[in-house]
């Protein structure tokens, strides 16, 4: 099978949205490959602060994303893990402020298009589920399915706010929320691939709905899309 030829399923949309949990599911229940496009930028960042680089040095970074290796896998309990050069650096991507600093580089023009063959490369056969902001805009236009997931600004904070606690992480609302809507404007006003659904895109509330619930709908989609191709 060439690689334009492997399925690929995207969910795009805003941080808290619930793309990565539903990214995860999805990829096992059909026993797809997974990219997880946010943890590369996250990446990318940690290893420019890691080496003392400004956030905004974009040969120093480009540098850093045209050499690391970041891959995606499950530990000996099922946990998924990030690996960036072989080292384990699944909890350390997801703290704010690494969060913050992703946001920053994702804006950099030059840095998305070096990491666009980067996450290409995560194409491969049986099928690939691309969790991120422009997977179906950008990275996948030819993508079998795309959902782009919303849910409120309120229940996202919700969500963060439970999962730092979850990580032993101390936290409150207010500033979660402030931050989720500055990344909301800085996400959806860059000049290079803004968050916007892709024009053939299917809007998935996820307010108020349980991740069995999402995953579900998800994976009919692609069931129905899978059966018109027949």
């Amino acid at each position: 099978m060439r690689n334009a030829e492997v399925p690929v399923l995207t969910l795009d949309g805003p941080s808290g949205a619930g793309k990565g949990t539903v990214a995860r599911r999805v990829s096992e229940s059909l026993r797809w490959h997974l990219l997880d496009s946010g943890a590369i930028y996250r990446a990318l960042a940690l290893s420019a602060e890691l080496a003392g680089m400004a956030m905004d040095d974009v040969p120093a970074l480009l540098g850093i994303a045209r050499t690391m290796v970041v891959d995606f896998r499950l530990d000996e309990r099922g946990r998924p893990q990030v690996l960036l050069d072989g080292n384990d650096v699944t909890k350390v991507i997801r703290s704010e402020t690494c969060g913050k600093q992703a946001s920053q580089i994702a804006a950099l023009p030059a840095v998305r298009g070096a990491l666009l063959q980067c996450q290409r490369a995560f194409r491969r056969p049986p099928g690939l589920v691309a969790d991120g902001r422009d997977m179906g805009t950008v990275v996948f236009p030819d993508a079998l399915v795309k959902i782009y997931l919303m849910a409120s600004v309120e229940e996202r904070a919700h969500r963060r706010y439970k999962q730092l606690m979850e990580q032993g992480v101390s936290g409150n609302i207010a500033p979660i929320l402030k931050e989720i809507e500055a990344r909301d404007l800085r996400d959806s006003t860059r000049s290079v691939s803004p968050l916007v659904p892709a024009p053939d895109a299917v809007i998935l509330e996820t307010t108020g709905k349980s991740v069995e619930a999402v995953v579900s709908i998800v994976l009919s989609q692609i069931r129905q899309r899978s059966d018109r191709m027949l």
